[in-house]
């Protein structure tokens, strides 16, 4: 993977960066045959053009209109800390008679987390989520129509907002590609963003659930403003100062 110029470095950097989900600067310094200093050097330029996000010793991927990971790779990164989100997400339900589940991974884990034992009625445009909760007795899922997307395998476009439209939900979980004080939720399609905001209109109360790396992660749609949630929950991984900042705009903030 040697490269000569800087511009050729980087490209390297990212195509892998999205290829394997991170990258270290360790192994990027080796395969690039270049300083570890270049390395960080080239990382701090990628993520000035929001390409990518640092970590201690790397970074990761930033989705964007152009790059959007899989329902697949979802699965397979951050897994426990989902999970643990997921499961106090979905403690949030209260006596939420109808509930609306979004896309993504983290919403198919809270799915799985909901009571068997109780009559709900779930809307969603996920077709993963769906299928967790069709077989499940007291369960009344509620599909919305529309264009299947390849990746997440959720439906999209004015069938499924249309669809949505008609509803008026207790309770809505939300998932987004990033979260900002300053630029609220965003994701990087136009036509699942309609989906995400027709959702939030149609709901009483919305709780946003995330991994802490999609704090300060910013996309192309806007979906909604931070204010417009109920509560954020997330790990104990996003700061406390952050979590606080988080809070004084409205909604409170769970760290699991």
């Amino acid at each position: 993977m040697s490269t000569s110029t800087a511009e050729e470095r980087r490209r390297a950097i990212v195509l892998a960066a999205r290829r394997d989900g991170t990258v270290d600067v360790t192994v990027l310094a080796t395969e690039l045959g270049v300083a570890k200093e270049t390395v960080r050097r080239d990382l701090r330029v990628l993520e000035d053009h929001g390409l990518l996000r640092r970590t201690h010793g790397g970074a990761y991927p930033v989705e964007s209109a152009g790059f959007e990971t899989t329902l697949a790779f979802r699965a397979t990164s951050h897994v426990p800390e989902k999970r643990r989100v997921a499961a106090a997400a979905a403690e949030l339900l209260g006596d939420a008679e109808t509930v609306f589940v979004d896309e993504g991974y983290t919403p198919q884990l809270i799915a799985e987390a909901f009571p068997r034992d109780r009559p709900l009625t779930v809307v969603t445009a996920s077709l993963p989520v769906a299928g967790v909760l069709a077989e499940a007795e007291h369960i009344s899922v509620l599909l919305l129509g529309g264009r299947v997307r390849r990746g997440t395998l959720a439906t999209v476009d004015h069938w499924t907002t249309k669809m949505l439209s008609g509803f008026v939900v207790d309770l809505a979980f939300i998932g987004a590609n990033g979260i900002s004080r300053e630029h609220g939720l965003t994701t990087p399609d136009p036509a699942v963003s309609e989906v995400k905001a027709q959702a939030i209109r149609a709901a009483r109360r919305v709780v946003f659930a995330g991994v802490h790396t999609k704090f300060g992660a910013v996309s192309f749609c806007r979906f909604a403003e931070v204010a417009a949630l109920e509560a954020i929950v997330t790990s104990t991984l996003l700061p406390t100062a952050e979590a606080h900042r988080y809070s004084l705009l409205g909604p409170q903030v769970i760290r699991v």
